[in-house]
């Protein structure tokens, strides 16, 4: 038995629960787009977190990380059983990263500002860093995911698109005032 990574563990929690919201959502919920409320749909969202797992997953394989490198492919975006597909893909490959390598050192290629040089720069991070990183970018995008849902009238619940500390303390704090 593998002892895995929490911080793996609780992005595997929270790609689970896009795959619970996936399972509700109508295709053409996932689809679709509002301008000028919302340009980026449903599924704009989750691929550009799909992305961003998939490429963290392909970086430390080789010992670098280069978010910026996506794919973005637009059937992750427009069909939503594919996304689930990619989604369960990405979660059997974070159920495999243990403890010992959550402290393993990569290089993350840091975003470039200016356009003209094309100038790579990279820095060191670990894998459990950017693990900690990619859950906060999924929860960013889930916060957004769920704002969509409710102007489209469909409640996605109330700890969707919440970070693990806020439901913390906001149980704590309800479990004080009872």
């Amino acid at each position: 038995m593998i002892n895995r990574s929490s911080l793996a563990q609780t992005n595997i929690l929270y790609l689970e629960q896009a795959l619970e919201l996936l399972q509700k959502v109508r295709d053409e919920l996932y689809s679709k787009t509002s301008p000028p409320l919302y340009t980026s749909g449903i599924g704009s969202h989750i691929r550009h977190d799909v992305d961003h797992y998939t490429n963290f997953l392909l970086g430390i394989k080789k010992g670098k990380v280069d978010y910026e490198a996506r794919q973005r492919d637009p059937r992750v975006e427009s069909d939503r059983v594919f996304a689930i597909d990619r989604i369960q893909h990405i979660i059997e490959q974070l159920s495999v990263i243990s403890i010992a390598q959550a402290t393993t050192p990569i290089q993350i290629k840091i975003e470039n500002n200016d356009f003209e040089k094309n100038i790579s720069s990279w820095a060191n991070s670990t894998i459990s860093r950017e693990l900690d990183f990619l859950l906060s970018h999924t929860i960013h995008h889930y916060a957004l995911i769920a704002m969509i849902l409710r102007i489209e009238n469909f409640e996605p619940g109330n700890t969707f698109g919440v970070a693990p500390s806020t439901l913390r303390y906001q149980e704590i704090n309800t479990s004080c005032v009872q």
